[in-house]
């Protein structure tokens, strides 16, 4: 299964403050804006689409940890209530091209329900709900097919990118929480992040380190090489010769530092 896919388009209608958006992504894109102006709203879709996919996750509690269909609603939403997400998608290492979309709104006891579901790959369509057999019986719309490993199969490649996706929310978390650096795993707010990376395999940690290096060089020009190490507590930090970045709680006080020492 490929997970070698970029995100090239996104489509929302009436998802959370978004009455209707259409987005060009491009390789890298920066989110601008004052507080409460939908910059976390925005994200939240990929880590919505993650939840879909992943395993223990799925419709009924993606649309449950965000409150409902209710409070993911747009409030301009008017005749038109149905929540709407279409994503294009493009393969890194070759030509192809796939398309998920996915609507949904609530039944009478406030329960969500698919109104939509559909993929394309290259044009072709793999995927067209509600089906016939979605007609004859509604309980099957409580589900995605993006879940159920017994009918994703002619677009698991898409189901394993999904899955993949990582949002890590840090900073704010962080500074609100940060005994979260310590004794935490798979923390979806970042907090064991570069625990994880310590704990890859060489290769991949160096990939990784010359990911975050490329990053951190936008905001320090004269950052040239980085290393992960560790003090003498065992907490993971970013280092360079001449140029020390840490990133740690203080021993006292509840707040994050990212120090850069020369």
């Amino acid at each position: 299964m490929s997970k070698n896919l970029m995100f090239c388009r996104i489509v929302l209608k009436n998802w959370k403050n978004f009455a209707n958006v259409d987005v060009a992504v491009q390789n890298r894109a920066f989110l601008v804006g004052p507080n409460a102006s939908g910059k976390s709203n925005f994200l939240d879709v990929f880590r919505f689409l993650r939840d879909l996919a992943l395993t223990g996750g799925g419709f009924q509690e993606s649309v449950k940890r965000r409150g409902g269909v209710t409070a993911i609603r747009c409030l301009a939403a008017r005749r038109y209530s149905d929540v709407e997400l279409l994503v294009e998608l493009k393969g890194i290492d070759d030509d192809s091209k796939w398309e998920y979309e996915v609507a949904f709104n609530q039944d009478t006891q406030r329960n969500p329900i698919l109104r939509k579901e559909g993929v394309l790959r290259n044009g072709v369509v793999l995927l067209d709900r509600p089906t016939e057999e979605d007609r004859e019986d509604e309980a099957r719309l409580s589900q995605t097919y993006l879940e159920q490993v017994n009918v994703n199969r002619p677009f698991r490649d898409l189901t394993a990118f999904f899955s993949s996706i990582r949002y890590l929310h840090i900073v704010p978390q962080l500074v609100r929480e940060p005994d979260r650096s310590v004794g935490r795993s798979n923390d979806p707010f970042g907090g064991d992040f570069l625990e994880q990376i310590a704990k890859t395999p060489e290769k991949t940690r160096n990939a990784r380190m010359r990911r975050i290096k490329d990053a951190l060089q936008v905001a320090v020009p004269q950052l040239q090489e980085i290393s992960l190490m560790r003090d003498n507590r065992g907490t993971p930090h970013l280092r360079r010769n001449h140029c020390r970045i840490v990133i740690h709680p203080r021993r006292r006080g509840r707040r994050w530092n990212i120090s850069f020492a020369y």
